[in-house]
């Protein structure tokens, strides 16, 4: 079951979601194809720190954050990724590095990438590493009101 703070948010607002099980899977690759999804629709949660505030980046698993382009984005001095213990404890009741991309249920603010709009539909991590939520990305904009922008470098291959 999704953590229940997701779940319950997404029922409080009626949005139509489904879960999908799937074998323990740590990487974004690994669980795209766990559960069988194609990686430009699932998901992925990068959290860094821009001027040292943590921040969440949601980008297709097939893609890569460019530090840089954040930099830039932002006119940031410093941009990185954030480390398992920097953010390990701002998700209660999740494993870790297996945050729903919901950074609003969070007090996150939340940067999506602008490939991941052209998605009809996007799954993402459910608060653990055997399960992800699918969602109508329209849904997710609408709840979560992420800033789309360009922050990706070329895909990951394999």
């Amino acid at each position: 079951m999704p953590v229940q703070r997701l779940k319950d948010y997404l029922d409080e607002n009626q949005v139509k979601y489904l879960t999908i099980s799937h074998s323990p899977a740590y990487t974004a690759q690994e669980i795209a194809a766990s559960a069988h999804v194609k990686g430009r629709e699932l998901a992925k949660t990068v959290m860094v720190k821009i001027d040292g505030e943590m921040a969440m980046a949601v980008l297709p698993a097939s893609f890569q954050v460019d530090l840089d382009m954040l930099m830039d984005v932002f006119g940031a001095q410093t941009v990185e990724l954030a480390t398992e213990d920097e953010f390990k404890g701002l998700f209660p009741r999740c494993e870790v590095g297996a945050m729903p991309i919901f950074g609003n249920l969070y007090d996150m603010d939340v940067f999506v990438a602008e490939e991941l709009t052209a998605d009809e539909e996007i799954a993402f991590n459910a608060g653990s590493h055997t399960e992800l939520v699918k969602v109508q990305y329209a849904d997710f904009a609408r709840l979560v009101k992420p800033r789309v922008m360009e922050f990706t470098a070329v895909p990951v291959l394999g």
